[in-house]
């Protein structure tokens, strides 16, 4: 309580009030350490772990971007962006577990809100919701279903429920928490995570870039091949054959061999790179003797000793000197319209390389160059490991779906796949698993592993439960009530455990039917959307979002109390008492 409280009441982050929660229970002895530290060991929590790798491979070899990017596609508006991101993941989330679902959008969405201008708190949460709502669709859309399933196949030795038949509740609720997210998230969401700052680097490059041969992007507009607009990029000229065509119109189609001259921050530049269809309007690139996976970003400041001060880049013939090429020029400003190799360097013209990181080395104490910087988030895509990547992705799924490997030995199996294809560098898989949201799963683990030690949670439970009144439907209120609190503080499959027995013999004392109490802790246990620790989904979108701990009660108590009505009113009515 005092962890919520703390977490309510302040902006300290969650990492930090749940290690020392769970200290202070190891410190006062009120359990033990092996007990307290079970969730730094717990599959649930390494499980994510090795879902970031999953993801970090999709995102290096620009897998998830494309599906992403036909997803959501051009949408303005946030709730047009919402609509057309939520409705597929309902979908794939119930038949799909949803948390590989949720951890493979997550970089593309980021990705996508900021070049969109559209801020990712507005989109994560939903991804979060729309996957917990997708999940209570089926039995196997959740991992709660399937447990609560187990233990009333054991306890009332019947086939338990059908696949589909929780979607009578299910369904519904999904469709009515669709619209309340898609009307309530304008209000109650924050702006957060935009991700890009257009005025942190005065300096403009100029880049060339060419429509490949064979590129998605002929036949279409500017706007529809998503590279009108972007933030902090403006497109100068296109070239086509020998003629110049002045860009005043999103409309304006493409076609293959297509020069486009952009000028924009290093950010944005950086973007380009990561296009399918666009390569930079030089072959010197294809020619460095590496793959794009293991080439590095440099800026480079010409000196005024660099030997190829006031001549051309071909002519100076760039890439043999220095074994890198020349993919933009920031010249104080100024708009370049030549192409890259017929540009003549001037001292003070910062280059944009692509290169080896043996460069580096090789280069920051020369006097060629004033200054030498590694951009250190760039990260090139191995788009040739896409197919790879997507392989990867769905043998996990059918492996954890099919029940041949638990969801975490799928996971971990993948995650190994993806490292040992070079679908994702070691680094980057280090760089890509959020330490702090590891340590809130594993710490909220911890503190929940010891409300079940103490007995607080089942005393918790019964207090809610053992309150004398024979009405069925306050007891199931109040089972809903008691799963829903449980699950917000512990995890959903413990809470869904603990209440199971409890609301049993409640029905059997008061001669009930069971069916609709097991119903109502299914959706109770699955549907946690009030706190980021309820569920692991809300948990991988916390830090990447920027939410507060709060963000998540505005907009999702009312939905936990949306749920639990359409839970309470419908059970009984399609499994009567």
């Amino acid at each position: 309580m005092c962890c919520f409280l703390v977490l309510v009441t302040t902006t300290v982050s969650a990492d930090i009030v749940f290690l020392c929660g769970l200290a202070a229970l190891i410190v006062l002895n009120v359990v033990p350490p092996e007990e307290a530290l079970l969730g730094f060991a717990n599959q649930g929590m390494l499980t994510v772990a090795a879902l970031y790798v999953v993801a970090a491979g999709l995102k290096e070899t620009g897998a998830i971007q494309v599906v992403v990017n036909k997803i959501i596609g051009t949408s303005r508006t946030v709730q047009r962006a919402q609509v057309r991101l939520m409705t597929p993941v309902i979908l794939v989330s119930s038949f799909i577990n949803n948390t590989p679902v949720v951890a493979s959008f997550i970089p593309a969405v980021q990705d996508w809100s900021r070049k969109k201008k559209i801020p990712a708190s507005k989109l994560l949460i939903p991804l979060s919701y729309a996957s917990i709502l997708g999940g209570t669709c089926t039995l196997v859309g959740t991992s709660t279903n399937l447990v609560v399933n187990g233990l009333l196949i054991d306890e009332a030795s019947t086939e338990g429920i059908g696949f589909f038949e929780i979607a009578y509740i299910g369904v519904p609720c999904a469709i009515i928490g669709f619209i309340y997210i898609i009307l309530a998230s304008g209000k109650l969401l924050p702006d957060r995570g935009l991700g890009l700052s257009l005025f942190k680097d005065p300096r403009e490059y100029t880049i060339g870039m060419v429509v490949e041969k064979g590129s998605p992007l002929s036949g279409k507009s500017l706007e529809e091949a998503g590279i009108y607009g972007l933030p902090g990029l403006y497109i100068i000229d296109i070239y086509r054959g020998g003629e110049v065509i002045a860009v005043n119109n999103p409309r304006q189609l493409l076609k293959e061999n297509d020069r486009i001259v952009f000028a924009g921050i290093l950010d944005s530049v950086v973007d380009l790179q990561h296009i399918k269809g666009l390569k930079p309007a030089t072959d010197q690139v294809f020619k460095l003797d590496a793959l794009p996976s293991d080439r590095i970003l440099v800026e480079a400041v010409i000196s005024p000793t660099h030997p190829l001060n006031n001549r051309t880049i071909k002519e100076g013939r760039f890439r043999d000197l220095y074994d890198g090429v020349v993919l933009a020029i920031a010249r104080n400003g100024e708009r370049i319209r030549e192409s890259v190799g017929d540009i003549r360097l001037k001292t003070g013209d910062t280059l944009l390389l692509e290169t080896l990181p043996s460069f580096l080395e090789r280069y920051k104490n020369s006097s060629d160059y004033s200054l030498i910087s590694n951009i250190s988030y760039f990260s090139p895509r191995a788009t040739e490991k896409a197919k790879i990547a997507w392989v990867i992705l769905g043998g996990m799924v059918v492996l954890a779906t099919s029940g041949i490997l638990s969801m975490f030995q799928a996971s971990v199996l993948a995650a190994a796949a993806m490292i040992l294809t070079r679908c994702c560098r070691p680094q980057v898989a280090k760089e890509n698993m959020d330490g702090a949201v590891l340590i809130v799963i594993a710490a909220s683990i911890g503190i929940g592993n010891s409300l079940q030690v103490t007995g607080a949670a089942e005393m918790m439970a019964r207090q809610i439960l053992n309150i004398d009144t024979n009405s069925p439907y306050f007891f199931l209120a109040a089972t809903y009530l008691a799963t829903t609190l449980l699950t917000e503080v512990i995890n959903n499959n413990t809470a869904a455990v603990l209440i199971f027995p409890i609301a049993i013999s409640i029905a059997a004392s008061l001669q009930l039917n069971y069916e609709p109490f097991v119903i109502v802790i299914m959706m109770a246990g699955s549907a946690s959307f009030a706190t980021p620790i309820g569920y692991q989904t809300n948990l991988m979108v916390y830090g990447p979002g920027g939410y507060k701990f709060t963000d998540f009660a505005k907009i999702g108590l009312p939905l936990n109390i949306i749920i639990g009505i359409i839970t309470v009113l419908l059970a009984p009515l399609i499994w009567p008492f």
